[in-house]
């Protein structure tokens, strides 16, 4: 009896019956209850899979076998996440087009989780570059657009000047580009953007009706960053100019001692022309060596404060007193109105700035233990809550109550007003590269923007000769000019395509609900089939998709469940997270 093992010989006639004489094909309304388990999908973007995704798979492999010895019709679906920057710049890295090197990828890693024996439901297969695919992505796209949650506008945007492309702020980590670690730059582009800030609420107090892992929840939460600030108005002395400052503490007014403004701030252009002479020129430097810094510089709580002085004081509308207008870098636009009001006994940062420039440090807020001793030291600050005092009418009342004394006062003076903000941003969709779904309008001189009729879809990503991306903003697409020229749909008049590319999130925002009713020619999943087996039951997957993917998907399909088209607010019901597995050099392996 010949005893050699032969693995390629053994190994291919086991791996050849699991596929044949086993099922591991979630069956359509069975009897049985169901479990959707899903991890996710790849990007097919190098040669072959690494150690990082096969972890995950075998792991979640296990789970969905032993659902399925339990009892449970079990679906455990794969795709391929092939749109988007991974595998566009893996194609340019090779030197050749995105759809080969898509096609061969898919090929290698599909052969890879075969011979591994992975239970996928490969009856399920999915690609979002397939046309078949993306049609229901741009029309999802269009539904968004037609509600009015899809709009165009030019604004400061992420750039990476690597990848060549705007980026959105969930992609910004410590001000690099989460893909290549580039330091991003800013540009002022216009941009389609979607309108997820109008279902923040709902994607934060969600997460107390799914039973996602606590830091998942917390991570998510951070993210959304809803705070209640209070936008109050100080008249400019000497001026017939005002500024409006932000802060979440309305109730240390009376220790407020300056105010400062972020140098790009729009508050600042107007208070330009009153700065005095001897002044003008110092405040124009430090303005244009501050807007240079990356936003990690400017608020790095170690790096040590730096300022100018305007010569310009402003009046506290609360206590009356006289503060000088200071510009400072640590003060940034995008949070709160781009004006704050310095108080250096009750924050930390504003403490190190005022004693650097020699400025007024007033208490007005007891220490847990009763305190009212001065602050003279950084470890003096007190930034937590308790009485109030030398503060006015707000004398004796806890930090509590003298917000809400603050905000009505305010609002009844029309000095000012409470508002909810938060760190999350409208969603910067447009990317300016090729390997991306094409957005779906068109721009016509006498109608405008126009949609593309849902009888036309999809549009199709055109083949080129040059896909690599240009520094001026425009994607590659835009100099294919047989495509970019068309018809306007509602004139029939000269009209021209949008050129930039759907960013490579859009298609893994809904890809859950496909792996349903993957065939469907005539929508974009059977409502009845999606409500068998939606929401997905357990949901693997990377801590570094909390603030992209999860939050992504979780937006869109509260969107697809406002207009009726599925039954869940939200899609999953557990999520939960691996770590990650660093490859030489300690960056992502699949970077």
């Amino acid at each position: 009896m010949n005893r050699e093992y032969n693995p390629k010989e053994f190994e291919k006639k086991w791996q050849d019956k699991w596929f044949s004489d086993l099922s591991y094909e979630g069956k359509d309304y069975d009897s049985k209850p169901k479990y959707y388990l899903l991890v996710e999908f790849p990007y097919p973007s190098g040669p072959g899979m690494h150690i990082g995704h096969m972890r995950n798979y075998s792991m979640m492999d296990a789970v969905a076998r032993l659902r399925r010895m339990k009892g449970f019709n079990v679906i455990y679906p794969i795709g391929w996440d092939t749109f988007g920057l991974p595998t566009e710049n893996y194609a340019i890295k090779i030197k050749r087009p995105p759809q080969e090197v898509s096609a061969e990828n898919i090929a290698k890693f599909k052969k890879q989780i075969l011979r591994l024996g992975i239970s996928f439901d490969w009856s399920r297969e999915i690609n979002t570059s397939d046309p078949s695919y993306y049609k229901w992505t741009q029309w999802i796209f269009l539904k968004l657009f037609e509600k009015g949650l899809a709009y165009k506008a030019e604004m400061p945007i992420n750039w990476c000047p690597k990848c060549k492309t705007g980026c959105a702020n969930e992609e910004v980590i410590n001000s690099a580009h989460e893909r290549c670690g580039t330091l991003v730059e800013k540009r002022n582009l216009n941009q389609w953007v979607l309108k997820i800030t109008e279902y923040a609420d709902r994607l934060s107090d969600d997460l107390d009706l799914v039973e996602f892992e606590e830091s998942v929840k917390v991570l998510q939460r951070n993210w959304i960053g809803k705070k209640t600030w209070y936008d109050i108005k100080y008249d400019v002395k000497d001026t017939d100019e005002s500024i409006t400052v932000s802060t979440t503490r309305p109730d240390t007014q009376f220790g407020a001692t300056f105010v400062v403004l972020a140098p790009e701030s729009e508050a600042l252009q107007k208070l330009k022309k009153y700065i005095p002479r001897d002044r003008i020129e110092e405040v124009e430097e430090y303005v244009s060596k501050g807007v240079k810094k990356t936003e990690e510089e400017r608020v790095d709580a170690e790096s040590e404060k730096s300022g100018v002085f305007t010569g310009l004081y402003c009046k506290n509308s609360i206590s009356n007193s006289l503060l000088p207008i200071w510009i400072a870098d640590f003060v940034l636009t995008t949070v709160g109105t781009g004006s704050v009001v310095g108080v250096p006994a009750h924050d930390s940062r504003d403490f190190q700035f005022a004693n650097k420039y020699n400025l007024p440090v007033i208490r007005v807020i007891e220490g847990e233990d009763k305190s009212r001793a001065e602050v003279t030291s950084l470890e003096d600050v007190y930034e937590g809550e308790g009485v109030v005092f030398n503060s006015g009418f707000l004398e004796g009342i806890s930090s509590q109550e003298a917000r809400v004394k603050i905000g009505g006062y305010i609002e009844k003076e029309r000095i000012g007003s409470v508002v909810t903000r938060y760190h999350l941003h409208d969603w910067i969709f447009s990317r300016q590269r090729y390997w991306g779904e094409p957005i779906p309008i068109i721009y016509c001189d006498r109608c405008g923007t126009v949609p593309v009729p849902e009888k036309d879809l999809p549009v199709k990503l055109p083949v080129v000769q040059s896909y690599k991306p240009a520094d001026t903003g425009e994607s590659p697409l835009a100099n294919i000019t047989d495509w970019v020229n068309t018809k306007c749909p509602k004139c029939g008049g000269d009209a021209e395509r949008e050129t930039d590319t759907m960013p490579n999130w859009a298609g893994s925002s809904w890809y859950y609900l496909r792996y349903c009713d993957p065939n469907n020619n005539n929508e974009f999943v059977s409502r009845k089939l999606s409500d068998y087996w939606m929401p997905v039951d357990h949901y693997e997957g990377g801590q570094e998709h909390i603030t992209l993917h999860l939050l992504y998907s979780r937006f869109w399909h509260k969107f697809l469940y406002d207009l009726g088209l599925v039954r869940d607010s939200e899609p999953y019901r557990v999520r939960t997270i691996h770590g990650v597995v660093l490859g030489e050099g300690g960056v992502k392996m699949s970077k």
